[in-house]
């Protein structure tokens, strides 16, 4: 190792021990992944305990695939668990996997991130898997996070055993 080598080792050794570690945005906290998590399994089980305390008191908006594709006003969390378990009516065993969350981003009481996932189930009973992602808007309310908005957006929809993309959830 030459000289200025040795000189840049000792400078960024000395500087990580004595500095202390720059706060870091590398990803959600886990308190907002359960939230995330909570809403999934809302649209997996349709039990309306899964999303009590979830979203924001006010101001929420709901983007989704499916009538009227924007949930927003007073009464939005309502409108959109009734048109969910209408959109789930003609689908059963559905189950979610998340990758891992993207684009973290927080500013005082609002923090964003965009979450991969995966729905597997049957549609019809036809089984089906469907990837897509949800981009979540959190905000702080009463000492936790709560959804202020999330959008929906399939990327692919396919059937397991003809690999076409032929299912329409």
């Amino acid at each position: 190792m030459n000289r200025f080598t040795q000189l840049m080792w000792s400078i960024a050794l000395s500087v990580t021990i004595i500095a202390p570690p720059a706060a870091r945005a590398d990803g959600p906290e886990s308190e907002m992944l359960a939230i995330a998590e909570r809403v999934a399994r809302f649209i997996e089980t349709l039990d309306p305990a899964d999303i009590d305390n979830v979203f924001a008191d006010r101001d929420v908006i709901i983007i989704e695939n499916f009538a009227p594709y924007r949930f927003e006003g007073p009464g939005a969390v309502d409108a959109w668990a009734s048109g969910m378990r209408a959109h789930r009516e003609t689908t059963s065993d559905l189950h979610h996997a998340f990758g891992a969350p993207q684009d973290f981003g927080r500013a005082d009481d609002r923090a964003f991130f965009s979450l991969p996932t995966t729905w597997t189930g049957a549609f019809r009973g036809r089984p089906f898997v469907e990837t897509g992602g949800w981009a979540f808007v959190l905000t702080r309310e009463r000492d936790q996070w709560r959804v202020l908005s999330y959008g929906w957006a399939v990327t692919g929809i396919s059937s397991p055993s003809s690999g076409a993309a032929s299912i329409v959830v």
